[in-house]
């Protein structure tokens, strides 16, 4: 039990950013399974952050209700900017999602008697548990795998596959899209309000394109074919860093080599079913 408890007071913080990293990997995960490149989820991240420290701080607001608040407001600024960008796809897509990030950075910055400015919020409440993001993670995988096997699943593949034969077929290609946007931001703001309670500050730099960067990288890396892939690569991206301390300032060379070799040789990423499929086959072969 002691051993637990010294691993828990060394590790703990580290576990929990595992869940609140795989929760930012599937909401980006929502948007590429319906074939959209956006780079949005940094900046739903902190509006949920932002918004859920504010109402506990400022207004005493139960944890609940400061995490249906993270959730909520990411998922309105979504459909807000949605309803222009929806139409775009791929490098353009990209290219305005990612100005959306800065925009956000920049007012979050500008409003410095609310925020804080680039000082960030202090003294935010811990009050997120291991449970609370256990809970939270299991209750996001249940719905998206439910929602993957779902007809609205099936649409957003077809989507992915060929949009203008999707339409062809009857899909609502633009609700499709603004759902799995939405959704996205909710999940990423749930993880951005969870995170902004466990590490007591907050601030714009936490939430600019490096962070974005990393996102996509979470599930390009796990492979976008299963929820696992996400998951797993969040994991890698998240536990990377500590295994490499011991290479010291070359730490990130390190990683960024290793990330790079995994795209290069696996580019549907590591979790690739499809694969493991084909080598049982061959080996039974």
């Amino acid at each position: 039990m002691g051993a637990l408890t010294n691993f828990w007071e060394i590790y703990g913080n580290l576990v929990l950013t595992l869940g609140t990293n795989a929760l930012l990997a599937l909401s980006i995960w929502l948007t590429l399974a319906c074939g959209m490149l956006a780079i949005a989820n940094a900046a739903f991240m902190g509006i949920g952050a932002y918004v859920s420290a504010l109402l506990t701080m400022n207004y005493g607001a139960p944890f609940a209700v400061a995490l249906a608040g993270g959730m909520a407001a990411p998922a309105l600024a979504a459909a807000l900017i949605g309803l222009p960008t929806i139409r775009l796809s791929g490098v353009y897509l990209a290219m305005a999602t990612l100005a959306f990030g800065e925009v956000v950075r920049i007012i979050v910055l500008n409003l410095d008697s609310v925020t804080g400015g680039a000082l960030g919020l202090n003294g935010i409440p811990q009050l997120t548990q291991w449970w609370h993001v256990a809970l939270a993670v299991a209750l996001v995988l249940l719905v998206l795998w439910r929602l993957r096997v779902s007809r609205i699943g099936r649409a957003f593949e077809a989507i992915r596959g060929d949009e203008t034969a999707a339409a062809l077929m009857g899909i609502d290609v633009r609700a499709n899209k603004m759902l799995a946007f939405v959704l996205g931001g909710a999940v990423a703001g749930l993880a951005g309000a969870l995170n902004a309670h466990l590490t007591f500050f907050i601030g714009p730099s936490e939430y600019g394109f490096d962070r974005a960067v990393e996102i996509l990288t979470m599930a390009i890396l796990g492979g976008i074919g299963s929820l696992a892939g996400p998951v797993l690569g969040s994991s890698i991206v998240t536990v990377l860093p500590e295994l490499l301390r011991g290479f010291s300032g070359f730490r990130l060379v390190v990683n960024g080599v290793i990330l790079v070799l995994i795209v290069l040789f696996l580019p549907k990423g590591i979790w690739d079913p499809a694969r493991f499929r084909r080598t049982v086959r061959a080996r039974a072969a």
